[in-house]
């Protein structure tokens, strides 16, 4: 049977990266709740109107944007992760794919709940109250959706992880700054959605033990009479 390798133990390098963008996010969060001057940035980029400036690139973005979106994104993720399942005889890449969306579902839709913010097309006047006023725009689900599905196809691909990382850091940086253009953001979400797909990335390692486990067993039950 092709084994795959795992991810190598937490560096210091890993634990301080980890540390800094859970940092970041909390900032975020906190910079928001307590309507500083991230939210004016907020504000601004909102009166700027970008969709309106460049009208032209509109429609190209249009369909980028779907790019981000759980639906076509889960789509065509979950096609090569099978494949990849396939060929290593081993259901780690579905496992792994499987453990990132959910724990991405229960971190980002936790904070969407606590803090109700509501998104820029219901924001009438400049200084509208948007927190807990029942929406579900805060973090940005479309970034943090394109961070964890682009970056854990980087994190399975073995032989191109540094370049799918590469691909996949151009892709959420992209979908995020298209959110806003399209005014369906607000900057601050987008930020904290950066920082909350990147923390389920940085997480994942810590889940390979927990996986490679339910792995074993799976493939047991599947075939008991095989070598271990």
């Amino acid at each position: 049977m092709t084994t795959e390798p795992g991810w190598p133990p937490l560096s210091r390098r890993h634990v301080m990266l980890f540390g800094l963008t859970g940092l970041a996010y909390l900032l975020v969060v906190a910079a928001v709740i307590c309507d500083t001057p991230l939210v004016d940035l907020d504000w601004s980029l909102l009166l700027f109107r970008p969709y309106k400036r460049w009208p032209e690139v509109q429609p190209l973005l249009n369909v980028w944007i779907l790019a981000g979106q759980r639906g076509p994104s889960a789509i065509v993720a979950c096609a090569w992760v099978a494949w990849r399942s396939y060929r290593i005889r081993s259901l780690r890449p579905l496992l792994v794919t499987g453990a990132a969306l959910l724990l991405l579902n229960v971190t980002v839709g936790g904070v969407k709940i606590v803090t109700g913010r509501l998104g820029p097309h219901y924001a009438h006047y400049v200084g509208s109250p948007e927190l807990f006023s029942g929406g579900e725009i805060f973090p940005s689900g479309h970034t943090a959706n394109a961070v964890v599905t682009w970056g854990v196809l980087a994190y399975l691909a073995v032989r191109w992880r540094r370049t799918g990382t590469v691909l996949a850091a151009l892709t959420a940086v992209s979908i995020g700054l298209t959110t806003v253009y399209l005014g369906t953001h607000w900057m601050s979400d987008v930020l904290a959605g950066w920082a909350a797909g990147a923390l389920v990335l940085l997480s994942l390692p810590l889940a390979e033990p927990l996986i490679a486990g339910l792995d074993r067993r799976i493939r047991a039950l599947r075939n008991p009479h095989a070598p271990e």
